[in-house]
């Protein structure tokens, strides 16, 4: 097990380029298994689960040459489906939550699809029913071994179908989506997840040769295709890297400026640091935050306690609840932080309190924080990464702090974030990797 050692209280200068984003990229590494043709994914992150799964789909048959450092071919020509019985795949995609979108395009390829149990951040219960109850909408017959904990989808032949789904589920929709393209006649699915990420994943499929209509809005209208052809895509820069940046200067009181940061697939999240009293300027694709020693969070109009609140896209990203939370607890103000996604995520904040944060948790979805106005800088503490997330914001709060951190099990950072301590020692950071 890797650990970080931090020494804090460093203020940081300079530019930074936000790798590409994690979660589209595992989003459409899945969808090369649609065609036989060659695809290429360009601003690919070089990170543990992304490298992950192109290394599953490998041994599942695929060829991958890689042409640069963030660029890599794809040609899903010659698929082993016996491989996806084996223990090894068991073991490999049971610790890798992401790559249960292998099973939407395998199913519209291949007429089946099996899976373990997937893993994952420990962030709570995040259920499966979504993807499946999609896969039955479209003709597939469901099956869950609850003894050998094992899902199998298999279908003759998919027909498309309206559905609505329960949740606004972002892999949900993903696994949907890519079964449906193949599967002929009309889907439609309503109460879709719009996130960029999905959004990019319909133009990815478009450019191959699907139907889809309503990228950007949570109704999906798709007309089955009979086959794909191969694509060059672009991954966009990824907003949870982007946001963790954005807070990092303004806990640390750094100058920073985030090169190719694609402000417009940003969403509501400038807004959400705006109300933090943080300020930043967009100039065509770079965000500029200046040096600034306080940040007042604003209240709501009636003066009643400013609340920040995860929510399905457009709303703000759960993903970056964490950053928010840790920039709170140096603001000049008091602001609750409403996880209301996973009921996991805000167990972290025991390791802020040791910090000196003054956190109140209120139950597993809600923290008021009182923030500490700069006055009383956080102190070096011993701590573990619980998950990617929560890592990253520990990370900030140690960058922050007086004297020496240490984080534990970073193996957790490194799932999300592509070499985040070379990165930030080039602004001027005190990271060593021990």
């Amino acid at each position: 097990m890797s650990s970080f050692e931090v020494h804090g209280g460093l203020r940081l200068k300079g530019e930074i380029t936000p790798q590409g984003a994690k979660n589209e990229a595992l989003q459409v590494i899945c969808a090369v298994l649609l065609s036989s043709e060659e695809i290429i994914l360009d601003n690919l992150p070089n990170i543990l689960d992304v490298n992950n799964l192109i290394d599953l789909i490998k041994d599942l048959g695929v060829q991958v040459n890689r042409l640069s450092e963030k660029k890599c071919s794809f040609k899903a020509k010659s698929i082993n489906q016996d491989y996806l019985k084996t223990k090894e795949f068991r073991k490999r995609a049971a610790s890798l939550r992401g790559s249960i979108m292998i099973m939407g395009p395998l199913l519209a390829r291949f007429g089946k699809a099996f899976f373990p149990k997937p893993g994952g951040d420990k962030i709570g219960r995040r259920r499966m029913d979504t993807h499946f109850f999609g896969f039955e909408k479209l003709g597939a017959t469901f099956n869950f071994d609850s003894d050998d904990i094992f899902y199998t989808v298999q279908a003759d032949k998919l027909t498309g179908n309206y559905m609505l789904l329960d949740e606004a589920s972002v892999t949900g929709t993903a696994n949907i989506v890519m079964a449906a393209v193949l599967a002929p006649g009309k889907t439609v699915i309503y109460n879709a997840a719009c996130e960029p990420y999905i959004q990019q994943l319909c133009r990815m499929l478009t450019s191959m040769g699907a139907k889809i209509e309503g990228i950007g809005s949570n109704l999906l209208t798709i007309e089955g295709v009979k086959n794909l052809k191969g694509c060059t895509h672009r991954i966009l820069p990824d907003m949870i890297e982007i946001g963790s940046f954005i807070g990092l200067a303004a806990m640390t009181g750094s100058e920073i400026t985030i090169k190719d940061a694609a402000p417009e697939h940003l969403g509501i999240i400038p807004l959400a640091f705006h109300r933090m009293g943080i300020n930043m300027h967009i100039n065509k694709d770079e965000i500029y935050i200046p040096p600034k020693q306080n940040y007042t969070i604003e209240t709501f109009i009636d003066g009643s306690i400013m609340t920040i609140a995860d929510a399905p896209w457009p709303g703000l990203t759960p993903d970056l609840l964490s950053v928010f939370l840790v920039v709170a607890t140096q603001a000049n103000g008091s602001v609750l932080i409403h996880q209301k996604m996973f009921e996991s995520r805000l167990f972290f904040v025991d390791k802020l309190i040791d910090m000196g944060a003054r956190i109140i948790l209120c139950d597993p979805h809600r923290a008021t924080v009182i923030g500490l106005n700069q006055e009383t800088p956080l102190r070096g503490s011993i701590m573990t990464s619980p998950d990617i997330r929560a890592g990253v914001a520990l990370l900030i709060a140690a960058l922050s702090a007086r004297g020496k951190s240490v984080i534990h099990n970073i193996e957790q950072i490194d799932r999300g974030y592509e070499n985040i301590d070379e990165r930030l020692n080039a602004l001027g950071a005190k990271i060593k990797r021990v």
